[in-house]
């Protein structure tokens, strides 16, 4: 039997890391303990182990990475410990906390780690000589822009070129800071700003936005299939997209689907108004799989669902408010247009809307429990969770499902 360590309240935040391009290249994994709603970093070793263990052997969230790198936060006493082998296995970095004191056992017991297969990662640097042996060891070092002035983290910069490590910004939350970073010799990318509007003055929707917001607005007022049909014949792309995708998911099948009509019968409407909520985010270039934005709209509709099951087991139809409320929470990303003109346009249900801009009501729970597990911040979710009536392993275990379900489907939808 696995349990969270002493039934203490967990709670497991993931984050993407991005590469120059955009990419997604890696998660990083926080764990919180949220007791009496002031959550903060576990710092006991063996709890900080028994929840590593309960994630990987119990939820099984390496298979659901899908190869993809995870970075785990390590203090001294777990990095020292025999117990962190247990991730020798898996894609793992591990990220060493500023709060460790370097000396020559420590910079050993790294390069032991990296033998057996682990990738190194130092948190916060700010230029601390005392960290300075660890400079020729780890693979990464992070930076939090936020912790000095940009001249101060140009310095940083430039001191880390005669290294061979990779340069990772934290606090990333504007696309003007990504550019700033991307410019100054970064290579990988933490933060928010890959799901926020890039507001500009004057700029015009593209053609194929128009045609998804018609799209979108067709699936909200559950319009006949043939309306949907015929905007979709608007868009080659995304029509060929669409089909792609049905016939990838429906692998068995001994006639292959060809039309949008034939597609509803075969999966049902249900189904088929998810995929083009999804197919909303999908990128014209052919890097689908590496999307940000596609993999986290996907991954906070399918968290916010499972967790609407778990709230009212019989109530399908708010099942499905919640899995479109997450998908519509990132349209102004998308659009790069205020939330409130998207809502205007678009005119979803009244519960869905209060929900998207004032977080209010089951759906606005949710999807602020969802937002809490991408920034790592759960100061609150304690509140949340028990207006809901759920507990904080439903919400983990609804977390690794939604990371699991969300790389397979785009996966399907690079196809």
């Amino acid at each position: 039997m696995h349990n969270l360590p002493q039934a203490q309240e967990v709670f497991l935040g993931l984050q993407l890391i991005l590469d120059k391009r955009q990419r997604l290249v890696a998660y990083e994994l926080l764990f919180r303990s949220g007791e009496l709603n002031a959550a903060h970093f576990l710092d006991n070793t063996q709890a900080t182990a028994q929840v590593i263990n309960y994630a990987f052997s119990h939820l099984d969230i390496g298979e659901a990475l899908a190869g993809y790198e995870c970075f785990i936060n390590v203090g001294k006493a777990l990095l020292m410990s025999d117990a962190i082998e247990i991730l020798s296995q898996q894609r793992v970095t591990l990220e060493l906390l500023e709060t460790v004191v370097v000396d020559l056992p420590l910079i050993e017991r790294c390069r032991e780690l990296k033998e057996i297969g682990f990738d190194l990662a130092l948190d916060d640097y700010v230029n601390d000589s005392s960290f300075d042996p660890l400079l020729d060891v780890v693979d990464i070092v992070k930076i939090d822009i936020t912790q000095q002035d940009w001249p101060s983290t140009l310095g940083i910069v430039n001191k880390l070129r005669n290294y061979p490590v990779r340069l990772l910004a934290e606090k990333v939350e504007s696309h003007e800071q990504y550019l700033q970073c991307a410019e100054a010799g970064f290579d990988l990318f933490q933060g928010y700003y890959f799901a926020r509007p890039h507001l500009v003055i004057g700029r015009r929707n593209l053609p194929n936005q128009a045609i998804m917001l018609k799209l979108l607005g067709l699936i909200l007022t559950d319009a006949p299939d043939q309306e949907i049909e015929q905007a979709l014949k608007q868009d080659a792309g995304l029509s060929l997209k669409l089909l792609r995708l049905v016939n990838s998911v429906s692998m068995g099948l001994k006639t292959k689907i060809s039309t949008f009509n034939q597609s509803i019968k075969i999966v049902g409407r249900r189904q088929m108004q998810r995929w083009l909520q999804l197919l909303l985010y999908t990128p014209q270039q052919d890097e689908v799989s590496y999307s940000p934005l596609l993999r986290l709209a996907a991954k906070r509709g399918k968290l916010m669902e499972s967790l609407a099951q778990k709230c009212k087991e019989s109530d399908r139809d708010f099942h499905d408010r919640a899995f479109m409320t997450g998908i519509l929470s990132l349209l102004d990303a998308l659009l790069d247009r205020p939330l409130m003109e998207v809502i205007d346009l678009i005119n979803p249900a009244e519960d869905i809307a209060d929900a998207l801009l004032n977080k209010s009501g089951n759906l606005g729970g949710l999807l602020s429990l969802a937002e809490m597990t991408e920034q790592g911040q759960f100061d609150h979710a304690g509140d949340v969770l028990e207006s809901l009536g759920l507990a904080v392993q439903d919400l983990m275990g609804a977390e690794v499902d939604a990371l699991r379900w969300s790389n397979s489907i785009t996966t399907e939808m690079a196809q």
